[in-house]
């Protein structure tokens, strides 16, 4: 890490583009009058070369533009998803469908 390039960590959360995830990164503050403790997210599209999947723990780093929105690229998977969280994942995701067609 000797250059300059801003890098996050977040979770991947949507790989259905090629070459291309989506990775929501969350940061939490305090509030600087009522010291509540605030918790954000953002979602970012990144540059996907390694091939990551659901649920896995990546860092990504600040790149070039590579498309109009995409300016990150995953430098490293930290921590791999597990089998049942991808599939607990899939039944979640799949759920609002089901109770829709009712």
């Amino acid at each position: 890490m000797s250059n300059r390039r801003r890098r996050l960590t977040g979770v991947v959360t949507g790989t259905k583009m090629m070459k291309t995830v989506t990775v929501r990164v969350d940061r939490s503050y305090r509030h600087p009058l009522y010291g509540k403790v605030v918790r954000t997210s953002k979602s970012f599209l990144v540059h996907d070369e390694i091939g990551c999947r659901l649920g896995d723990r990546v860092q990504i780093v600040e790149s070039r533009p590579i498309s109009k929105q995409k300016r990150w690229a995953v430098e490293v998977v930290l921590t791999k998803a597990s089998e049942t969280e991808i599939e607990a994942r899939q039944v979640v995701e799949a759920a609002p469908v089901l109770e829709a067609e009712e």
